[in-house]
Formats: structure tokens, sequence, C-alpha cells
């Protein structure tokens, strides 16, 4: 899968899918800064690594790609439960990526001036994000490798 932009899925995207997209990401806002009030603002900043958009996204691409299917002829269940599975997936690389973007600007803030910190920590950032995503995509190509060796030696 090729990673890009489509300007054209936001003239796709009615009103209301707007609104539960601010509304989930309001929500998990509220409750990063809720358990930040009660547990501290370590605590709260490491809950905000989670994407606020996710729920909403998750199933908004789900029922666009099933749309999408089903204006074709065919039932697109199990196409929106793919494109939701990789959103995942995405969504979890990320995460830990900004995990680690804490992690380094928490510690880094204490003896570097704070540009240094935070262009060191948007480094770590990237590297794990863009390296968890090379990491997927080489052990998918491996596994590909895997079963078409297994088919040729059943034969």
């Amino acid at each position: 899968m090729i990673v890009k932009i489509e300007i054209s899925a936001l003239r796709q995207m009615r009103w209301h899918e707007y609104v539960v997209r601010f509304v989930f990401g309001g929500a998990i806002t509220v409750g990063a800064g809720l358990l930040a009030r009660k547990f501290g603002p370590a605590v709260g900043g490491l809950f905000l690594a989670f994407p606020a958009i996710f729920p909403a996204s998750a199933t908004l691409i789900e029922k666009h790609e099933r749309e999408k299917k089903e204006r074709r002829g065919s039932t697109g269940e199990r196409r929106g439960q793919y494109a939701a599975g990789l959103d995942a997936i995405g969504a979890a690389m990320g995460s830990v990526g900004l995990i680690l973007f804490a992690v380094f600007a928490w510690v880094s803030f204490r003896h570097h001036p704070p540009w240094i910190a935070l262009t060191g920590a948007t480094f770590i950032w990237l590297i794990t994000s863009v390296g968890a995503w090379n990491v997927r995509q080489e052990l998918r190509a491996w596994s590909r490798r895997n079963r078409t060796t297994e088919r040729r030696l059943e034969r």
C-alpha cells in the first residue's frame, strides 16, 4: 500500500461526519485532561498520545470503503474492515512514535533548551513511525515469499 493524501476525500465527507470526529477528539482530550488533573501531567500526556480521532475515523473509513464497493455492485464489508484495520495499524505505529516523543521530550527538557528537546523528540517520532511502517512492509513481503515457496514445495 502506498501512503498518499487524497484531498478529494474531504469533499466526500458529510458535515455530520466532521461533527463525529470533533466530538470523539474532544472527548478523548477531555479524558486525558481529567487524568492529568488527577494523576499529573506525565500520565495525562501519555493518554494524549492516543490518536484522538481514531475511533471516529476507523468507523468512517469502514463505511466509506464499504459504500464505494457497493456502488460497484458487490458487498464491501470485507474491504471496509480491511481499510479500517490498516488505519488501526498506522495509528498504533504512530502512537508508539508519539509515546517515544513524549518520553524523549520529558527527559531532554531537563537538560536542554526547548528547541533542541522538541527537535530531537520530533526526529525520534519520525524515525520510529517510518521505521515501524518499513518493518511492517518487510514482514509482509517476507510472509508472501514464504507462502509462494510453500506452494511450490507442495507441487
